[in-house]
């Protein structure tokens, strides 16, 4: 009778469901094949548990020139912001082999998303004057082994911001711009820089930028300097006192504008005790982004990377940094929003045919899940173009995997963010969003394996704890998928492989198929596999599955 009980109670349960107009799937079938296994993504749709940005996903432009090498190899080319300005005019011979901002591969990549962030700055933003006054010199960076990134102060000429604001405006982007923090510093006795920051060529530039009718959503002050910093550093209740200068100065300069652009700082690496007195000291409102850097992987030129990308527990080792920013921001009582200002994961600009390869996109939308877990509002992911760790190739502007799995993120998965966990293995990574205008709910399942493939079963939490209650057999248990009552149950699924298996391949497939532009530089159509949805879902290794359940019961996404 004990065996018996527990059959009985499963089967009751099974009734209930169908009695109370939710369809209890009996997928039963084969066993899962030899290396295979089970598990379940529980979802609680109930209430989101965290809300993004509409426009989450975000990239970047940098300023590196051609000559930043790293470990004997040159990753940047033609990518910076300043490749047309050559010596104070426009070398013919320069542009024509200069980023190409009227390149339709490029344009189109940007505008696919409709819109895309990009956040202009980088480590060299704090060595940049911006040209404003004709009177003087404007000259591009120089490489000077002797000065602090290897580079000497470069400028940005205002028929470049010219250009670039032409391109952003074709394109549709959103554009957050990385001011220099560093003008009028002077170096203190424990080797950080102290006195204000000198505004005035900041603030000419950006009453330039008003003057011309551009459109800014965010003025970032530095790149790198909280904590320890990386070449120069600033403490925190002087850092705190330039970002509310520079929040006046908008508001000035903005004045007649109904929506003013957004004040963001300090684009550094996370550190709980500078990071605690920064927010402490310009709350409640003159602070309206806190950003933060991630490169959690290592240098570039590390053996390890892969291992570490597949590794689940190292993964989970950033979950602090979100956890730990997000109780900072709660406790303070403060209007900010986190958002991770750049990432790159490997730092020294990424490996080359990992960074820039298949492998990535399991870094890289583990990354996304886990941030918009704990309330970022958008991630800006290192680079748009350049270094070895670009969505686009540097010459051809071909999407690398990545720029695929961003798009389908930006495509599928809303703002709202629900609970979700996996059961069965560790190396199944699971998220979830209420769907991107459409109904349900977007499931993420990431496959860190390479030798197991999962068949996946999808249910709500309250059903998962009211099978666990009634001691329902997993067996039994996990072909439960709660879903509303309608007469077909059918769902979209998306899945992301690797060309012939090989991890570090720069070519994406998706469902079988190569994703490719055709022949006018378009970006491709992201077409489902529409599945009967009492069926598992079919993880194979070394892959990602997104997959739309539109009759999900999910009343946080109704």
């Amino acid at each position: 009778m004990g065996g018996a009980l527990p059959q009985l109670l499963g089967f009751c349960f099974l009734a209930f469901l169908r009695l109370a107009g939710f369809v209890a799937v009996d997928a039963v079938g084969a066993p899962p094949p030899a290396g295979g296994s089970e598990g379940t993504a529980v979802v609680d749709g109930t209430t989101p548990i965290a809300v993004t940005d509409d426009d989450f996903i975000c990239a970047t432009l940098d300023w590196w020139p051609p000559e930043k090498c790293d470990y004997g190899t040159c990753s940047w080319g033609l990518a910076s912001l300043l490749n047309l300005w050559v010596g104070g005019r426009y070398h013919l011979a320069a542009a024509m082999l200069s980023l190409d901002l009227s390149n339709k591969v490029l344009l189109n990549a940007v505008k696919e998303f409709s819109p895309l962030k990009l956040r202009l700055g980088g480590s060299l933003q704090d060595k940049v004057i911006y040209g404003v006054d004709t009177q003087q010199p404007c000259t591009p960076f120089v490489k000077n082994t002797s000065e602090m990134f290897g580079f000497t102060q470069g400028c940005l000429p205002m028929q470049r911001w010219d250009e670039l604001n032409d391109f952003f405006k074709k394109a549709g982007a959103v554009i957050i711009f990385g001011l220099n923090a560093l003008n009028g510093r002077v170096r203190l006795r424990d080797g950080s820089l102290g006195g204000p920051w000198n505004s005035s060529n900041a603030e000419s530039f950006i009453r330039y930028t008003v003057n011309k009718g551009y459109t800014i959503h965010g003025w970032e002050l530095g790149n790198e300097l909280s904590g320890s910093g990386v070449g120069a550093k600033i403490g925190a209740d002087q850092y705190a006192e330039d970002a509310i200068s520079l929040k006046k100065i908008i508001d000035n300069i903005y004045q007649d504008f109904t929506d003013k652009p957004l004040v963001l700082a300090p684009g550094g690496f996370f550190d709980a005790s500078w990071f605690s007195e920064f927010i402490e000291k310009t709350k409640p409102d003159s602070l309206d982004v806190i950003t933060h850097h991630i490169y959690n992987l290592g240098a570039g030129v590390d053996e390890h990377l892969v291992d570490r990308i597949l590794d689940p527990s190292y993964l989970d080792r950033e979950v602090s940094t979100f956890r730990n920013l997000q109780g900072i921001l709660q406790s303070a009582g403060t209007s900010t929003t986190a958002w991770v200002g750049e990432a790159g994961g490997a730092y020294n600009s990424g490996h080359h045919l990992v960074t820039d390869s298949f492998v990535f996109s399991f870094w890289f939308l583990d990354q996304l899940g886990m941030s918009s877990t704990y309330n970022t509002k958008s991630y800006c992911r290192q680079s748009l173009v350049g270094g070895n760790y670009g969505l686009l190739n540097r010459t051809t502007f071909q999407p690398n995997p990545d720029y695929y799995s961003a798009l389908l993120w930006h495509r599928l998965m809303g703002s709202k963010v629900l609970s979700a966990k996996f059961t069965g293995t560790e190396s199944i990574r699971a998220y979830a969003h209420c769907a991107r205008e459409s109904q349900g709910i977007t499931l993420l399942l990431i496959n860190l394996s390479g030798n197991t493939t999962s068949q996946a079963f999808v249910t709500t939490a309250s059903n998962y704890t009211i099978g666990l209650k009634h001691h329902i057999p997993r067996t039994r248990f996990n072909h439960i998928t709660r879903l509303r009552k309608t007469a077909t149950f059918m769902r979209e699924e998306y899945h992301l492989t690797a060309k012939d298996g090989n991890l570090h391949s720069q070519v994406m497939l998706l469902n079988g198929n190569i994703l490719s532009l055709d022949s006018e530089g378009n970006i491709p159509t992201f077409e489902p596999m529409e599945l009967d949805a009492s069926l598992p879902i079919t993880v194979t290794p070394f892959s990602i599955v997104f997959v739309h359940i539109p009759h999900f019961d999910a009343p946080a996404c109704r």
